[in-house]
């Protein structure tokens, strides 16, 4: 039975954007403002003072840090507001203290959240992210949309373009987690009149059943074969879904996951990247697509990258 639902009216009612003051942050902070007047949605401005690193140091070090945040946070504030950019939004700034990814989820259940914002410095590495482990959380366990922005992602916004949208980049392994996403990916393109391709990533010598070492294998002959077996996936899981008006495309390369996914949307020209992620039982834990293809594509696009969890 196929797990592929119904694709759903995205709508699109709260954003909230996971800030750290940072000038790696504006890029975030803009592409959140966009998103939030594009959908008429409720903009959250969330940041919390670690506890981390102030419990040796001393209470009195904690609040020094949490009013000089508080500062920050009005004067950031008023620059937007000077400048136009909360003009007609309802917004809020948020300020809380303790353990940062604890407190953002408690905020995302609170304000009911429909997509958190976040950025990456993309440095490499695990703990690189713009907000460490909390950002490593929010885009592998947060219940919501998760719009990764890398450093290499355009400065404007999607919603905010005039010109023709570029295509949508949705990368799978027609694994349950992106067939979940599939029907969220669709409405997306849809709403923006994107072109939808759909990409999977095969092995470079794709080894068919029944394969023996023992006999010589015709690489391109295997490479047809897994070709015509992904393109038999893609109708019965993919078209035999999709809405009568999207017309999804099916790309097939062969190579390392991570590399084929950037490069397709390098040559597509790409605005947006979907890829579907299990929740991990732990952070430890590979989903479906494994964290190290994931954050690569996150820290390597020139796109933002949306993550939708199964």
């Amino acid at each position: 039975m196929s797990c592929v639902e119904a694709v759903p009216d995205i709508g699109v009612r709260s954003v909230l954007l996971a800030f750290d003051f940072s000038e790696a942050s504006e890029k975030s902070l803009h592409h959140a403002l966009a998103i939030s007047r594009h959908y008429g949605a409720k903009f959250y401005l969330a940041h919390v003072v670690s506890h981390l690193g102030y419990t040796i140091a001393g209470p009195e070090t904690l609040q020094l840090a949490t009013e000089q945040t508080q500062r920050d946070a009005k004067q950031l504030e008023q620059k937007l507001l000077e400048s136009g950019a909360l003009a007609g939004l309802q917004y809020e700034f948020i300020l809380r203290v303790g353990d940062v990814w604890e407190q953002l989820k408690v905020v995302m259940r609170e304000k009911q959240v429909d997509l958190v914002v976040t950025g990456t410095h993309g440095r490499g590495g695990l703990g690189k992210l713009l907000l460490g482990s909390t950002a490593e959380q929010i885009f592998r366990c947060a219940d919501c949309f998760v719009d990764t922005v890398g450093p290499g992602s355009y400065k404007d916004s999607l919603a905010e373009r005039t010109h023709v949208v570029r295509p949508f980049l949705f990368a799978t392994d027609f694994g349950t987690a992106s067939l979940r996403a599939l029907p969220y990916a669709i409405s997306f393109a849809n709403h923006f009149g994107a072109r939808f391709v759909v990409l999977h990533v095969l092995p470079v010598a794709p080894i068919r059943e029944g394969f023996h070492w023992s006999t010589t294998g015709d690489l391109m002959q295997m490479r047809e074969e897994a070709r015509i077996a992904c393109q038999k996936q893609f109708e019965e899981l993919i078209l035999a879904h999709a809405p009568t008006a999207t017309k999804p495309e099916l790309l097939v390369e062969f190579g390392i996951p991570s590399e084929q996914i950037l490069l397709a949307s390098h040559t597509l020209q790409a605005d947006l990247i979907f890829l579907g992620l299990n929740r991990p039982a732990h952070i430890g834990t590979t989903s479906h697509m494994p964290w190290a293809v994931a954050y690569k594509v996150v820290c390597g696009a020139h796109c933002p990258v949306l993550t939708i969890r199964n």
